[in-house]
């Protein structure tokens, strides 16, 4: 009987791996998928793979040894450097920037730690166009006088909440920002692959790039980057799961961000007590993107580094997840937004409309037009383009096709709060409230528009 049991798990499992590969084989075939994978379950590899290219050459396959950049999640180092500090009495997340700079102008009077973890902070965006390293980011800083709103009342992702928690942690410690991650993290964690700011010269380092032939760089303009091969990448995510670095405690607060669909510290997560129960972060950088999903009390972990960003990799995992829980799923399908940004980047609001029809009634099964997320994504497209106007019409639009989501409502809102219409801005956030009572941004919103 134990022998017949074991057989049904063991035949069972290759299914799985089997099918999990014909997915992403298909899923590279239509030009969609160029990177490394890992699939765990049961604490177990149930698939692991390279597929696809070095770079954009296309005349060197990936192996499993090669290192991706993977974003924002590279962003989960400085943050638990920071609860680090805090957990050894050298910081409290409550204390403002100025505590550590007192040079720098009256906004860091406001600005908290917390601030920065949770993106709340209002520091502009770093000057990409201009910024070519560190320096010319705090002389920046140093000019600034007014910040884009009032710390602790908006979400706005940017990096110059990472610059300064890197900034702080070197300012305690005395080490170079780098140093300390190499010391104090990667080899704690048992890293032994992973490296911070790869240049050209790096060995086994996978290159970005589009398939209309553009490589991406590898050096950025901010320091402080780590790149990670598929083991190094599982053995910080164990790290984390298992509070080898940071207490439970510490993890909570990084895994509890401003509002839901908002990124913190560690993207997002869910404790029980003092166990981590739930962790999903993504990343992407010029034309890297990354994915790393936790479940740990089912020891599954799914880690998705591309080289050949496709803004698909939560549909692939979606489609493994659901592949691992033996239930039907989805092949990945073609993101509109990357296929066409820019014929899409000329179009009005209006336009995009008549365009995603067009498209949806001759390529109905090519893209994901089941999904909130597809017109989601280009609204955000125009909101950051300040094309305002067309990100309204498009997203008041994808309300009436998914009516019963909040995300939907509070996009909507966030466009309307932008333009400054906060009639509608509030009216969109309480009908995203009332489909998703969770949702604590809108909460926060709400409550600043009441007044």
């Amino acid at each position: 009987m134990f022998s017949f049991l074991l057989l049904t798990i063991t035949v069972f499992g290759q299914t799985k791996a089997v099918t999990i590969d014909t997915m992403i084989r298909r899923t590279n075939r239509m030009g969609l998928f160029s990177g490394n994978i890992l699939v765990m379950d049961g604490g177990k590899v149930v698939y692991k793979n390279a597929i696809g290219f070095t770079n954009v050459s296309k005349k060197e396959p990936l192996i499993e040894d090669y290192r991706f950049h993977i974003g924002s999640i590279a962003k989960e180092f400085n943050a638990v450097g920071i609860m680090m500090l805090q957990e050894q009495g050298k910081l409290s997340i409550d204390d403002k920037v100025s505590k550590f700079f007192p040079e720098l102008p009256a906004w860091a009077n406001k600005v908290s730690i917390k601030n920065l973890l949770q993106y709340t902070s209002g520091i502009p965006d770093v000057k990409w166009k201009t910024v070519k390293g560190d320096a010319d980011n705090i002389a920046d800083l140093m000019k600034l006088q007014q910040l884009d709103f009032e710390p602790g009342t908006k979400y706005a992702y940017n990096n110059n909440n990472v610059f300064m928690q890197r900034r702080i942690i070197e300012k305690i410690t005395g080490l170079p920002f780098n140093k300390f991650v190499e010391e104090k993290l990667l080899k704690p964690a048992g890293m032994s692959t992973a490296v911070i700011d790869p240049d050209d010269n790096t060995p086994l380092m996978a290159k970005s790039y589009t398939n209309e032939g553009k490589q991406g760089p590898l050096i950025y303009p901010i320091t402080g980057w780590v790149a990670v091969t598929l083991d190094d990448f599982y053995k910080w995510e164990q790290a984390l799961e298992n509070f080898k670095l940071i207490s439970p405690a510490s993890t909570k607060i990084l895994v509890t961000p401003f509002g839901p669909d908002k990124q913190c510290g560690l993207g997002g997560g869910t404790m029980d007590g003092n166990k981590l129960v739930f962790h999903k972060h993504d990343g992407s950088s010029v034309y890297y993107q990354a994915l790393v999903v936790g479940s740990p009390l089912k020891g599954r972990t799914v880690i998705l580094m591309t080289n050949n960003r496709q803004n698909n990799i939560f549909d692939i995992d979606n489609a493994i997840q659901n592949i691992l829980d033996g239930k039907p799923y989805s092949q990945p399908k073609r993101s509109i937004l990357a296929d066409f940004q820019k014929q899409l980047d000329t179009l009005s609001g209006e336009q995009v409309l008549v365009f995603y029809k067009d498209l949806k009634a001759k390529h109905p099964n090519e893209y994901g037009f089941d999904s909130e997320s597809t017109l989601n994504e280009i609204g955000y497209s125009l909101m950051n383009a300040k094309k305002l106007d067309d990100a309204i019409v498009v997203l008041e639009y994808n309300t009436t096709l998914f009516p019963t989501s909040g995300n939907v409502f509070d996009s909507l809102g966030e466009a309307y709060y932008n333009k400054g219409d906060k009639a509608k801005a509030l009216l969109n956030y309480k009908r995203s409230l009332k489909l998703d009572p969770t949702n604590g941004a809108a909460k926060a919103i709400i409550a600043e528009l009441g007044k």
